[in-house]
């Protein structure tokens, strides 16, 4: 019996990738659920998906950037599904691009998405969260939340800041006596739309980024994601590390701390001679 089954659940970023495959997991588990995206035609896929499986869906169009939209949205979901027991937080999107290149609206886009709009949604839903017993909130950094990439400055502070939100919050929730675990996912690279969506600097060979993403980086697929990231919610684990390279990622940053940087160079030109090699 899962530990989600009757219980109420919030998905931000609903209509696509990790988050449209945690809805459909829970779903299929029985789940309550309140699912928000901006797109409202993916949304809509998504509730149809999940009302096939039995389960009881609440589809609310929402662009989690906007702060009294997402407050609405959880006063409904408390009021139209009898409570809120767990929010999933995986509405996100990517910005490749050097920081002299990059339009500071852009970066400011990533910011407001992938940070704010986190912090939204958690503030929104905890105090009606904060009356289950058994509550959970999980947040989505990234492997770029653990160790920093060159071109990534805006996905990599966005996710560095989640990784802090999410530590310190827990922390808060146990000094509290909180029923209300939090876990922090820290995905690799998973076969979803998010570099296809993404935002470019000028100059980036967005074709060619889209192409190594999806040939060489994203070896997991978002429904092996979405178990992975249930069943660390379930053991209400600090951290949950989804795919083989996120975890070699952490091993690194946990053996050589900052000195990662100065590998880096390293191993991007041992890439970039394997790459060639298999070419030939």
């Amino acid at each position: 019996m899962s530990c989600f089954e009757a219980k109420v659940a919030v998905i931000t970023g609903a209509g696509a990738g990790i988050g449209r495959a945690l809805a459909v997991e829970l779903a299929r588990r029985g789940a309550r659920l309140s699912l928000l995206d901006r797109d409202a035609s993916a949304l809509e896929e998504v509730t149809f998906s999940c009302e096939t499986l039995g389960a009881r869906v609440l589809r609310q169009v929402v662009d989690v950037t906007d702060w009294e939209a997402v407050q609405a949205a959880a006063v409904v979901a408390n009021s139209e599904l009898g409570g809120i027991d767990s929010v999933f937080a995986a509405a996100g999107i990517i910005h490749r691009g050097s920081l002299l290149d990059s339009d500071v609206a852009d970066i400011e886009r990533v910011m407001a998405v992938n940070w704010r709009g986190l912090m939204h949604t958690v503030k929104a839903h905890l105090p009606y969260l904060a009356n289950a017993a058994d509550g959970r909130i999980v947040t989505f950094s990234s492997a770029f939340g653990l160790v920093s990439m060159p071109k990534y400055t805006a996905y990599n502070s966005s996710k560095f800041a989640v990784r802090g939100f999410s530590e310190s919050l827990r922390q808060e929730l146990a000094a509290a006596r909180s029923g209300v675990s939090v876990t922090c996912v820290f995905p690799g690279g998973v076969r979803t739309s998010i570099v296809r969506n993404g935002l470019f600097a000028v100059g980036e060979n967005r074709d060619a980024v889209i192409r190594g993403f999806e040939n060489r980086v994203a070896r997991t697929d978002p429904e092996e994601a979405a178990s992975i990231v249930l069943r660390g919610a379930e053991r209400r684990l600090a951290r949950v590390f989804v795919g083989t390279d996120a975890r070699l990622v952490a091993v690194l940053a946990r053996l050589v701390g900052g000195h990662y940087q100065d590998l880096m160079p390293a191993v991007g030109r041992l890439l970039r001679r394997r790459r060639r090699r298999s070419a030939k």
